[in-house]
């Protein structure tokens, strides 16, 4: 069993599933709606859990009502939480999702992390970092990312890069990070993020072939065809698996073909029913 380390958002999202989505000041009605935890790493973290590892959470969620929601949910999923701002008065990001039923498209609307103090120590991020095999950051929450990967890097620990935007932190964070799986629309190229000092510079591309960098030349792996129902976290959840797999030290075309299925496993189940239905397509390979 890897240990994976999550540090990064987590959100509380309102997911409506809906026949379209609706123009400009019209309204219409959900086929379904599910309230879940979500954000980059917790999406990875619990998707870690799933896949029969130890997923531990170092993230801001607060002491409102929507914290302890995500707060239970997580744990009820062997989610191990840390939160760093757990006297705050404040709960975690709010994001409203709408998930299209006919191909699984989505659209989000999000705040994101708000700026609040963080409270942890060294030697409490020198214990967590010690206890795991890879470390995994999305960027948000600056301050806890850089210690963690100061810590990971000083540790020999591999650092893993969930880069899906820009974030100002990426500057500074860049040198420590081991490789970096990037969303299409990620601005920097493979070039600019190996001359940062990144090794491995993986993209990955929707339903294109996912591809990577390591040597200077850059190879390509397929993605296979399935039905969609909710692409909401499904990049989440593929960097949740590409983490598995470096801490297994897996070769990289092995490490993106496993991330591929896993993601697969989620993008073909709703955001109430993922959870579930990956732990039994483990059980079942």
């Amino acid at each position: 069993m890897a240990t994976v380390l999550c540090v990064g958002l987590t959100t509380v999202d309102v997911v409506q599933q809906v026949t379209d989505f609706p123009a400009p000041g019209e309204k219409v009605q959900s086929l379904a709606v599910h309230m879940t935890p979500g954000g980059p790493a917790a999406n990875a973290a619990t998707a870690i859990a799933a896949l029969g590892h130890r997923a531990v959470l170092l993230t801001a969620l607060g002491s409102d009502a929507f914290a302890e929601l995500a707060r239970s949910r997580l744990t009820a999923r062997r989610v191990d939480v840390h939160d760093f701002a757990a006297d705050v008065p404040v709960g975690p990001a709010l994001s409203m999702v709408a998930v299209r039923a006919r191909d699984g498209e989505r659209t989000v609307v999000s705040r994101n992390a708000q700026d609040i103090e963080l409270r942890t120590t060294v030697d409490e991020m020198r214990r967590l970092v010690g206890e795991s095999d890879v470390l995994l950051l999305d960027g948000h929450l600056p301050p806890l990312a850089l210690a963690a990967a100061r810590e990971a890097k000083a540790a020999g620990l591999p650092v893993v890069l969930d880069a899906g935007s820009w974030k100002p932190v990426l500057d500074d964070l860049l040198p420590f990070v081991d490789v970096a799986a990037c969303s299409s629309a990620f601005e920097l190229s493979e070039r600019d993020l190996h001359d940062r000092g990144v090794p491995l510079v993986i993209r990955t591309n929707g339903a294109a072939p996912v591809t990577w960098s390591l040597d200077g030349a850059t190879h390509e792996q397929p993605v296979g065809v399935v039905e969609v129902r909710d692409t909401n976290g499904a990049g989440d959840v593929w960097h949740g698996a590409l983490a598995v797999a470096v801490a297994r030290r897996d070769a990289v075309p092995e490490a993106i073909g496993w991330a591929n299925a896993v993601a697969a496993v989620r993008v073909r189940n709703t955001a109430e029913e993922w959870f579930e239905e990956l732990a039994r397509w483990l059980d079942s390979r």
